[in-house]
């Protein structure tokens, strides 16, 4: 397997319709104001370019060392990617086999009857379990579904986030530092500090997007932004 390589995969991220401007702010899913998106679904509704981000992925993890067994969607926006990167990392396991690894898969929303395991999964993660969001602003899905794993008795031992989009918390507080805290490594494969600039030039959406941009993070960013 080839190494990861920062620079290729904020390209690829650039690239392929990840990140988008609006003239209009557009309110997050933090509930955030915000001039621009980072949303992965061109991405993994193509599965060509889907094969490309897992193979990113994999080579994150082996770039760091990461030992995993079950690789884990946060439902629903990485859903897919967690069940396919785990299907592709299984294949390449020198142990697969019948029973050598599950697919998980949570649901948004539990089952109102059932087993446990089958109201909140469809395959519960066993196993060195690493969690896989694809855009994080103040990591509120995220940490939901974190506190909710561990809750079930799942060993999670990473967290991946594709696009980290660099933001403070309410509380002053980093995605990453929130993780420090729960004793949880928190990995962001791409930073908005960096591939913003790229996109704009890119795109070139206009200096007053630009200076919007700039704001949002003089009052959120973990460091401030220069786009002009």
């Amino acid at each position: 397997m080839s190494e990861f390589n920062q620079k290729d995969f904020d390209e690829f991220v650039a690239e392929n319709g990840v990140y988008g401007f609006f003239e209009e702010a557009i309110t997050l899913k933090s509930g955030r104001q915000s001039h621009f998106y980072a949303n992965w679904r061109n991405v993994v509704e193509d599965a060509w370019l889907t094969e490309k981000l897992i193979g990113f992925v994999l080579e994150f993890i082996e770039d760091k060392s990461i030992s995993v067994d079950t690789f884990y969607g946060v439902p629903e926006g990485a859903t897919k990617l967690g069940i396919l990167t785990q299907y592709t990392w299984a294949k390449k396991s020198s142990g697969f086999a019948r029973g050598s690894h599950t697919l998980a898969m949570g649901r948004a929303k539990p089952k109102d009857h059932g087993a446990p395991k089958d109201k909140y999964f469809v395959g519960k993660p066993q196993g060195k379990t690493l969690v896989l969001e694809d855009a994080t602003t103040t990591g509120g899905a995220l940490i939901n579904t974190l506190d909710f794993l561990i809750e079930a008795g799942v060993d999670v031992i990473g967290v991946i986030s594709l696009t980290n989009r660099m933001e403070k918390r309410n509380d002053g507080m980093s995605v990453e530092e929130v993780f420090v805290q729960k004793g949880i490594p928190f990995y962001g494969m791409s930073s908005a500090l960096d591939v913003l600039p790229i996109v704009y030039e890119k795109l070139k959406p206009g200096i007053e997007i630009a200076k919007s941009i700039e704001s949002e993070y003089e009052e959120y960013g973990v460091a401030k932004i220069r786009l002009l």
